[in-house]
C-alpha cells in the first residue's frame, strides 16, 4: 500500500498527545492568572457594580474554559491515539477566551 493511506496507517503519534496535553495545561494556567488579575483589578480602588458584574462574567468564562480544557486533557491522557476535538468544544474555548479578553478590557477601561 502506498500513498497517504499507507502513511496514515503507520503513523506513530509519538509525544504529540503529551505535548498537546501540556499545552492545554499551560493555557489553563495562563487563563487562571488572567482571571485572578481581572478580579484584582475589579477590587482595586473600591468595588463598583459594573466591576462586580464584569468580574463575575470573567469568572464564569474561566469556569467554562476550565471544563473544556479538562475534558480535552482527560481525552488526551486516556487513549493512545486521541480523536480530534469536537468543533463545539473548540468553539466554546474560543468564545470563553474572547469573552474574558472583553471583560478584562472593560475592567481596565472602567478603572
Amino acid at each position: 500500500m502506498t500513498g497517504p493511506a499507507a502513511v496514515r496507517a503507520d503513523r506513530d503519534p509519538g509525544l504529540q498527545p503529551e505535548r498537546t496535553r501540556l499545552a492545554w495545561r499551560r493555557t489553563t494556567l495562563a487563563y487562571t492568572v488572567a482571571s485572578v488579575l481581572a478580579v484584582r483589578t475589579a477590587l482595586y480602588g473600591g468595588v463598583s457594580a459594573v466591576g462586580v458584574v464584569l468580574c463575575a462574567l470573567g469568572c464564569a468564562c474561566w469556569l467554562g474554559f476550565l471544563l473544556v480544557a479538562h475534558r480535552r486533557i482527560r481525552t488526551l491522557s486516556a487513549t493512545g491515539t486521541p480523536a480530534a476535538p469536537a468543533p463545539r468544544h473548540l468553539t466554546a474555548a474560543v468564545l470563553c477566551t474572547t469573552a474574558l479578553a472583553v471583560c478584562g478590557a472593560a475592567l481596565v477601561l472602567q478603572s
